[in-house]
């Protein structure tokens, strides 16, 4: 199996700098991901994920469902 580096060697130059540019991305894409956060600020990226059961279930009827699935 090759290294990323062998395989990048083989690239064209004009692929070199896309490369480049995708592996910098996956850095930052990394670092912001696992910035750490001050101590008890709660992290929020899954808010709104469930907005569309909020006409259908309550808050409680949802409560209930995670402990069904927990139980699992």
């Amino acid at each position: 199996m090759q290294t990323l580096k062998e395989l990048v060697d083989q690239l064209p130059p004009e692929l070199e700098q896309e490369a480049r540019d995708f592996v910098e991305f996956l850095l930052e894409k990394r670092a912001t991901r696992f910035k750490p956060r001050k101590s008890g600020e709660l992290k929020l990226d899954w808010r709104g994920a469930l907005r569309e059961l909020r006409d259908k279930y309550t808050s409680v009827d949802l409560q209930h469902k995670a402990l069904e699935w927990w139980g699992d």
